[in-house]
């Protein structure tokens, strides 16, 4: 095993890579390789930095610049998040900024706050203010222009968001919007599930990762200097609008960053999707519509399937967070922001599998493939210089997964597309994989 584990660390040294469903229109399946495979799962298991001051602005409807809609709606698939009375849909398809119907029939009330930052604000501020105000004289819109990055993810910044709700009066029948990536979403999630106590929001994810990821389920919360993620809440959005379109202002490092959520859901419950990503990755990277979409629609499927089931992460869910414990200590080690999230995770996502292997719960074919598919991604596929073994386990020792101090993993086990979320493991593995991995 020491052997394998030495092989895959000497490969990662010479890589390249760095720190229910309602379609509305049939999209044709991506071409070659690319195909789309139907929706069916039979085989798989249940189980920048910028300035710091905030920017803000106000606009009005008659304030909106001169667009139309277009004719036909281009959503190309709804997927719904069922959680009883607190459902809400998962609209994803190109152009859909341009439909302002999908958003305002989400908005409660005529005070609107969109909560965004400095990359995104020049790009999509002005289209998704005309998208709420359109032949909508009565809506008023403000908005946050925060710090771009995950080191802003913290409760300075997020006081920003609250004090422009304040100074503009905003009361519990205001709606707030996250545009942009996760950490936006995240930030604007929190807020809103604590001002007054809770208003409506709804997310605009920008970046694949939020589209795949964390915009569905309604895990909100900001970092703490000692770990990642550990202030937050539980709250759901009133809807999720996926324009796939904005993926095309995304830069590399960010669509890669994003490829290791997606992997996630094949290893860990759709075995079928991650052989599908098996073959089409390059087109993934390329950005081919088709491949992109069918890679979105996936991901929010399985995502939602889970949520439904676990919605506060009782056991199912928590397997959702494959890699992530490593990850997490990671970004925190580093510092947030020195590695985007999805970096961390794909490193901890190897990590994860090299001690499943050492375990002896997955074959070393499914060890081997897991490297192979997030080196192919152009993702980091070790953990980066300065992680040591006592590093990591002073940070996974307050991660939210502890449960009456004892550490619970995410681990592969069984064939491909099946895992396990436990605390009953020998210690033995962990350390070796620690130390095959780590300096010192």
């Amino acid at each position: 095993m020491a052997a394998t584990a030495s092989s895959i660390l000497a490969a990662a040294s010479d890589s390249t890579s760095r720190a229910a469903i309602s379609p509305l229109r049939p999209r044709a399946a991506p071409a070659s390789a690319a195909a789309v495979p139907s929706s069916s799962r039979s085989s798989c298991p249940p189980l920048r930095a910028s300035p710091a001051r905030a920017l803000r602005s106000r606009v009005v409807a008659s304030a909106a610049p001169a667009m139309q809609p277009p004719a036909v709606s281009r959503v190309s698939t709804v997927v719904d998040v069922d959680l009883g009375d607190r459902s809400y849909p998962i609209y994803i398809g190109p152009g859909l900024l341009d439909e302002p119907e999908l958003l305002q029939r989400h908005v409660i009330g005529k005070r609107v706050l969109v909560v965004t930052n400095t990359t995104v604000a020049p790009l999509y501020l002005e289209k998704v203010t005309w998208a709420l105000t359109y032949q909508n004289p009565n809506v008023s819109v403000e908005s946050v222009v925060l710090p771009d990055g995950e080191k802003y993810k913290d409760m300075d910044t997020l006081m920003k968001v609250f004090d422009k709700a304040i100074e503009s009066r905003l009361d519990r029948r205001c709606t707030f919007v996250a545009l942009g990536g996760g950490v936006i979403g995240d930030m604007c999630g929190y807020a809103a599930a604590s001002f007054l106590r809770g208003v409506n929001f709804i997310q605009i994810p920008t970046t694949l990762m939020a589209q795949v990821d964390s915009s569905v389920g309604g895990k909100t919360g900001i970092n703490h200097p000692l770990g990642k993620n550990l202030i937050g809440a539980f709250y759901q959005p009133q809807c999720v609008l996926i324009d796939t379109e904005t993926l095309n202002t995304l830069p590399d490092r960010e669509l890669a960053s994003g490829v290791a959520e997606v992997v996630k859901y094949g290893l860990i419950r759709d075995a079928p999707f991650f052989e599908w990503q098996e073959k089409n990755m390059a087109e993934i990277l390329a950005r081919e519509p088709n491949a992109l979409t069918y890679a979105i629609k996936r991901s929010c499927e399985n995502k939602a399937e889970v949520v439904a089931q676990d919605e506060r992460e009782g056991g199912l869910r928590a397997t959702l967070n494959l890699g992530h414990t490593f990850g997490h200590a990671i970004e925190t080690g580093l510092g947030y922001g020195e590695w985007l999230h999805g970096e961390a995770v794909a490193a901890g996502t190897v990590m994860a599998a090299d001690m499943s292997y050492r375990l002896g719960w997955i074959d070393e074919s499914i060890q081997k493939r897991t490297f192979d598919i997030l080196e192919q991604a152009k993702l980091p596929v070790a953990p980066p210089k300065g992680m040591t073994v006592e590093k990591f386990k002073n940070i996974m020792a307050v991660d939210k997964k502890v449960a009456d101090g004892l550490l619970r993993l995410i681990l592969l086990k069984g064939p491909l597309g099946g895992c396990v979320f436990t605390g009953e493991y020998d210690r033995k593995a962990l350390d070796e994989t620690l130390r095959a991995f780590c300096d010192n």
